[in-house]
């Protein structure tokens, strides 16, 4: 059996994501990654940190990744801090694991991704809600082809909520965008299968405080025809289901991991029928019994990952990473689209660094 070669990670920030998110996940890996650094502004969040897993924790990211121990930076700072985070990890030679969003617009994600290529160390984006298990279990019903061609995906998450934290503020990168969009909006363009043709978008703020949206609805045309319809609410007091999918030959709906499809048997052959041109009387068309099959039951995919164990096997073992940088821009160049011209555009500007 090979020696364990953990990766030594340093968490930048130890808040809502570092601290209730890494942290965790990362508990029974330690074969994989162990955690050798952490940072805050905050002092309890240091104590905390260090009294947990006894290694240094410092105030800012600079004298983490000066810290020649860190191999590897995960970077869970708030927003309007991730690209300079990141480039300052990059520079120290560092790798880095991203917390989305990645930057907090396309112009800076593909500034980040630039200056990624030139360095020593290599950037891996944490789109974790990309190996959720409703969501590769639709991927490969898909696949299957029992629903025929995918014509139509709705997508939906959200609720009704007063939020009065940082992400409700322009000037930190807050909004719905940048909070759940880089999740939903990565959804969107693997069920798109194809380039974006047309994007169109309506945010609005309805229950949050602050300034940014807290309410969005974008949809996006592919070069294959395909609609994505997505939509994040912040003040929808009812929701539909999270996904709604309409193909020629059926359908699927799924809330959480439950899992409904309607479709038509693939075994029955349908017998042709033509357009009648004839008086109908009072009937729309002539009746005709389908062969319907409809099942409910929870997602269980074939295929599963996790993203923690995939990054290790990226970087040890030189593994293919299943989130290309090149897809998290794109992800990042979807949403700056969907915010031009809503009022919700203006760049965050003259933010301290803190914890996210």
């Amino acid at each position: 059996m090979a020696k364990a070669n953990p990766i030594r990670l340093g968490i930048a920030g130890l808040g809502r994501a570092g601290w209730g998110m890494h942290c965790p996940e990362l508990d029974g890996k330690e074969n994989l990654f162990r955690i050798v650094a952490g940072c805050d502004t905050l002092a309890e969040k240091r104590e905390r940190f260090a009294a947990k897993y006894g290694c240094p924790a410092y105030r800012t990211v600079e004298q983490l990744v000066a810290d020649p121990n860190v191999e590897m930076v995960s970077v869970a700072t708030r927003s309007i801090d991730h690209l300079q985070h990141a480039l300052l990890a990059l520079a120290a030679g560092k790798h880095v694991f991203q917390e989305k969003p990645i930057t907090v617009d396309y112009a800076e994600a593909k500034r980040l991704a630039a200056a990624a290529r030139r360095v020593k160390g290599k950037l891996f984006i944490r789109h974790n809600r990309r190996n959720e298990t409703a969501f590769l279990h639709i991927r490969e019903i898909m696949a299957s082809g029992i629903l025929g061609e995918v014509y139509e995906i709705r997508l939906m998450r959200g609720g009704y909520a007063r939020r009065d934290d940082w992400q409700t503020l322009k000037r930190y990168g807050g909004g719905q965008l940048l909070n759940w969009g880089p999740h939903v909006v990565d959804h969107l363009l693997r069920m798109l299968d194809a380039p974006v043709k047309t994007l169109w978008s309506s945010l609005k703020r309805i229950a949050a405080v602050g300034d940014a949206e807290d309410h969005l609805h974008v949809v996006a045309t592919g070069t294959n025809g395909r609609v994505v319809d997505m939509t994040i609410g912040g003040g929808a007091a009812i929701m539909g289901p999270d996904y709604l999918l309409w193909g020629t030959r059926g359908a699927l709906q799924c809330t959480g991991n439950t899992i409904t499809v309607r479709y038509l048997d693939p075994k029955a052959k349908l017998p042709r029928r033509r357009p009648n041109p004839g008086d109908p009387g009072a009937a729309f068309g002539s009746s005709e019994a389908l062969p319907w099959i409809e099942k409910t039951f929870e997602a269980n995919p074939k295929e599963t990952w996790d993203i923690w164990d995939e990054l290790y096997a990226a970087v040890r073992r030189r593994k293919r990473f299943p989130v290309a940088l090149e897809e998290a821009v794109e992800v990042m160049k979807v949403i700056t689209e969907a915010k031009r011209g809503t009022g919700f555009e203006s760049r965050p500007r003259g933010a301290r660094t803190r914890r996210r």
